[in-house]
């Protein structure tokens, strides 16, 4: 499966830019041959918590969903997006009321086939925006791989990227809005993400400046043995890699993190710390 990703600089509630943005990076990745497209967490109405809560208006957002559905029909590929949603909207839960951040994939008929709530929300500034989800990452069937969701500051913890290895995933797609100054993320820990679990992780991240914040970029696709299988510097680009699921099977047979692990004896470890 041919899997392209999205870097690029999102327009702050600027809703049409930033769906433009995504149309022609779905055009030229349906004509180039890709079978899925990662956009970055938040990209349609762009990365800014504050002015998000403040200024967004809720009652616009199933029309946008719409339009992304759109999107994917019109150009016969597979997307991930991120959208703020309430917990009841996508039948997921919370710990409290409000939104959350959410990412969807999309097929290529633009039928809605995961969803997925961020469970670990990144500095003030986020917490005072959104409400953290608690639901585990789900995993679907796409195109014949085993694909799973996780956003943002979720990967940095090694916990949910192996909830989703452990249900099976063999692909696991990151939209991120990662800030300047974090290049260890992508350039360190994306990679030991993959390795540690065994499969594919495509990060997708914002590029220049919104609102407040300069994006880091550095997007990444890393393989089941953690060698990079792409890689985007700081400005706007669209990335290529293949996913391969018999590399993943084999990183597994090689070596089995997965089957050899002992979560009663890990527990127990957590009980008595």
């Amino acid at each position: 499966m041919l899997l392209s990703v999205l870097q690029a600089n999102a327009d702050v509630l600027n809703v049409e830019a930033n769906l433009r943005t995504i149309d022609e990076a779905a055009g030229q990745a349906s004509q180039a041959g890709a079978d899925i497209l990662l956009t970055p967490e938040l990209f349609p109405v762009g990365y800014a918590p504050q002015r998000l809560a403040a200024e967004l208006d809720p009652a616009a957002l199933p029309g946008v969903r719409q339009r992304l559905a759109g999107i994917a029909r019109r150009h016969r590929i597979g997307l991930v997006y991120s959208l703020p949603a309430t917990p009841e909207k996508l039948g997921g839960s919370s710990e409290g009321n409000g939104w959350q951040i959410t990412a969807t994939l999309l097929d290529a008929d633009g039928v809605p086939v995961l969803h997925y709530g961020k469970v670990h929300l990144f500095g003030a500034e986020e917490r005072a925006a959104f409400v953290p989800a608690q639901d585990p990452p789900g995993v679907v069937e796409f195109n014949g791989v085993r694909t799973s969701l996780l956003i943002c500051y979720d990967v940095e913890f090694p916990e949910a990227v192996r909830a989703a290895a452990t249900r099976g995933a063999e692909l696991l797609l990151v939209p991120t809005a990662l800030s300047a100054g974090f290049e260890s993320v992508p350039q360190v820990i994306i990679r030991s993400r993959a390795l540690e679990s065994q499969l594919v992780v495509a990060y997708a991240n914002h590029s220049g400046r919104e609102d407040v914040y300069d994006f880091e970029g550095g997007s990444v696709v890393a393989g089941p043995d953690g060698s990079l299988l792409a890689a985007a510097g700081q400005g706007p680009t669209l990335l290529f890699a293949e996913v391969a699921t018999d590399a993943v099977r084999a990183a597994r047979d090689d070596v089995p993190y997965l089957r050899e692990r002992r979560p009663e004896v890990y527990r127990t470890w957590e009980s008595s710390a």
